[in-house]
């Protein structure tokens, strides 16, 4: 069984105050990164149509602890997300093919991203959501299968980053397939001793594999960083890092402040 608790191809639903949890709370992240395929999600939430989830705590997932897919007009109140730092690929909410998101009022701490973003995804709003420890907020990574669908219209506001190794975050791979990412900006976040805090990072490539020398396919645009402060625990906290094939347009960045911490 790969999820824990699955909701399938409905209309109007309505969830408030459950607890989702796996057992047990150690794991052994080394057989996760061996068999991550094998370890359950938490909770699906497939081809939803007009839904609200409120105050639902997920722990100690193994894998994703929420995968939305096929979803529209669906929204995450007072979701909670804790998982042991350091276990891989257990991201609090994972979201793909699905419009007209909402996730506010949100409390993450796991070992991977706290929301990412992957293709299809359309008109998302992320809002009120504190994050840490774990990997940022990612668009991405795109690129890597054949035929994905445009991301557009995303907006992230108003959140805090602790202690993470990223923060805000778009990453596509090298070489491989082409798509676009537009309309996505982020506003009015607070980062403390936050590793990478801004990155556009269009040669991510994990395991090597892939030509170095062929760029990414994957078009950026009109994208903005907007009042985003606090301090970062690399000395590099901007990177924009674009494919020379087919570069970023409209990128705007305004009121960064972002100081970096001396240890």
């Amino acid at each position: 069984m790969d999820t824990k608790i699955i909701f399938s191809i409905v209309s109007l639903l309505f969830i408030n105050f459950s607890l989702v949890q796996a057992q047990p709370a150690v794991f052994d992240i080394t057989k996760i990164q061996k068999n991550c395929n094998k370890h359950p999600m938490n909770i699906r939430f497939n081809f939803i149509t007009k839904g609200l989830v409120r105050d639902i705590t997920s722990l100690n997932s193994k894998y994703f602890h929420v995968n939305i897919l096929g979803c529209d007009d669906f929204t995450f109140e007072g979701f909670i997300v804790s998982t042991p730092e350091g276990s891989l690929n257990t991201d609090g909410i994972h979201i793909g093919r699905s419009k007209g998101v909402t996730i506010s009022n949100a409390k993450i701490g796991t070992g991977d991203d706290f929301i990412s973003i992957g293709d299809g995804t359309e008109n998302l709003k992320i809002k009120k959501v504190a994050c840490g420890p774990g990997h940022g907020i990612s668009i991405g990574s795109l690129g890597k299968y054949e035929n994905e669908d445009p991301v557009s219209g995303i907006t992230i506001f108003d959140c805090t980053l602790t202690g993470t190794t990223n923060g805000v975050r778009i990453k596509t791979w090298l070489a491989m397939f082409p798509n676009t990412a537009t309309n996505i900006h982020f506003q009015d976040i607070a980062m403390e001793n936050v590793s990478n805090p801004i990155i556009v990072d269009q040669m991510y490539c994990p395991w090597n594999k892939y030509n170095k020398k062929e760029p990414s396919k994957v078009k950026i645009s009109d994208v903005s960083f907007k009042n985003i402060k606090g301090t970062s625990a690399t000395a590099l906290t901007v990177q924009l890092i674009c494919s020379s094939g087919v570069p970023c347009e409209k990128v705007e960045l305004a009121n960064i402040d972002l100081h970096i911490v001396v240890l």
